[in-house]
């Protein structure tokens, strides 16, 4: 499969995510052209032209690059008497159709922006034309374009402030959480390779429901599951990945991927009945690199092959990846135990057995501050023989106020 291919396969399956939109046809035509206005070759252009006259029931093309001018919009719309999509406007209007908290639809209105100021411009340009210039409106001594200019800057300034607000909140949440010292793993990886599904499985929670299809997921949510040593860690459900995804819809979601940067452990997962799933990740690891993450953060990164049960002879291609299907539970308790290594080594958490004395409070607070993994009785002597897993910070406390209590590594 070529890397042309794969792109008309991308671009085939964000259209078929639009409820009763539908690919009629396809072809694979070269953009690399100095003259910006019409995109393709004089010669392709006219290829192109004869095939969409052909089928009578196109409605819209869908041209697979990531911006095309208001000019070259209408240029072709003029020549082929449809609607001409590009890769901002498709992937905007899914990201507009899968929309639903408050937060991820002030970041579609704030990534609408340029489009605005883009037709805008359009706008102008005709009413210019056919004015024989433009005109100041009711003596403001402002023009047109320079009024509609300011409202556009006032609405994305409310946008952006509204967005603080939200964040702050975050903010505030995050803190709580590290308060409480709970592991945070963000799940990233390409857009629909298995995500949700993946935190369905690790946690058990029913009312997840995965959809089969591309930026099912838009908004940051948050579930709790136990790794093997019953450790209490939170799972975070991101945005997927798509290649060359448009700038500014990256810059308007970044509010959503600054939630990686808080955690403690990034696992990277990829559906690997994905033709070319090697390009799709490294367009993961350039976007987690343009997060400006903590190196310690990537270097606990497990990568994960996901929907290994649709091929028939899985060959791994990298050493440390794990390779699973979410929706089977295969490989998920081995997954585990890898995140639970990563964690440790992470936060600096520490598995230890420590001898208690059970008329005391000790096993009372380790069970309140800590993981109680084991507790071995020794009724003889009334002690017990405690095995945790607990952070530093809680350690340094454990032994304050237990001074004489006893522990082994």
């Amino acid at each position: 499969v070529s890397k042309a291919e794969l792109q008309v396969a991308e671009a085939v399956a964000l259209v078929d995510t639009l409820q009763n939109w539908t690919v009629l046809d396809k072809i694979i035509i070269p953009t690399k052209n100095p003259d910006k206005k019409f995109v393709f070759g004089k010669g392709n252009f006219e290829v192109l032209t004869e095939k969409i006259k052909k089928l009578p029931h196109v409605t819209a093309v869908f041209l697979n690059v990531e911006r095309i001018s208001s000019v070259t919009k209408k240029e072709l719309e003029d020549a082929w008497g449809v609607k001409v999509f590009d890769r901002y406007t498709v992937v905007l209007h899914i990201f507009r159709c899968n929309a639903r908290t408050k937060e991820a639809k002030l970041q579609i209105a704030l990534a609408e922006i340029p489009l605005l100021r883009s037709n805008l411009k359009s706008e102008v340009s005709q009413l210019d034309q056919q004015r024989g210039g433009s005109r100041y409106i009711m003596g403001s001594g402002e023009t047109f374009m320079e009024t509609q200019n300011r409202l556009l800057k006032e609405k994305e300034l409310k946008i952006r402030n509204a967005l603080e607000k939200l964040r702050r909140k975050r903010s505030l949440l995050r803190t709580q959480r590290r308060k409480r010292e709970f592991p945070i793993i963000s799940v990233m990886g390409y857009t629909n390779c298995g995500k949700t599904t993946l935190i369905k499985a690790l946690t058990g929670e029913a009312g997840i429901q995965p959809r089969d299809q591309l930026f099912a997921t838009l908004d940051i949510t948050a579930h709790a599951g136990f790794l093997p040593s019953r450790m209490a860690v939170i799972y975070v459900d991101t945005i997927g990945f798509l290649s060359d995804l448009p700038h500014n819809l990256v810059e308007s979601f970044s509010a959503t991927l600054e939630e990686v940067a808080y955690s403690c452990k990034i696992s990277t997962a990829r559906s690997w009945s994905v033709p070319l799933s090697n390009c799709l990740v490294c367009c993961c690891l350039l976007v987690l690199k343009n997060l400006h993450l903590p190196s310690h953060l990537l270097e606990s990164m497990v990568e994960v092959h996901n929907k290994v049960d649709l091929i028939a002879s899985y060959e791994p291609t990298e050493e440390n990846a794990l390779a699973i299907s979410a929706l089977h539970g295969h490989g998920l308790e081995k997954l585990k135990e890898e995140i639970e290594k990563k964690i440790l080594k992470a936060t600096g958490k520490k598995i230890l057995t420590i001898l208690v004395n059970l008329q005391g409070p000790q096993l009372g607070w380790l069970y309140k501050e800590a993981t109680v993994q084991e507790v071995e009785v020794m009724p003889e002597d009334g002690t017990a023989r405690v095995k945790v897993i607990i952070s530093n910070s809680a350690f340094g406390r454990y032994r304050n106020l237990f001074p004489n209590s006893k522990f082994f590594i």
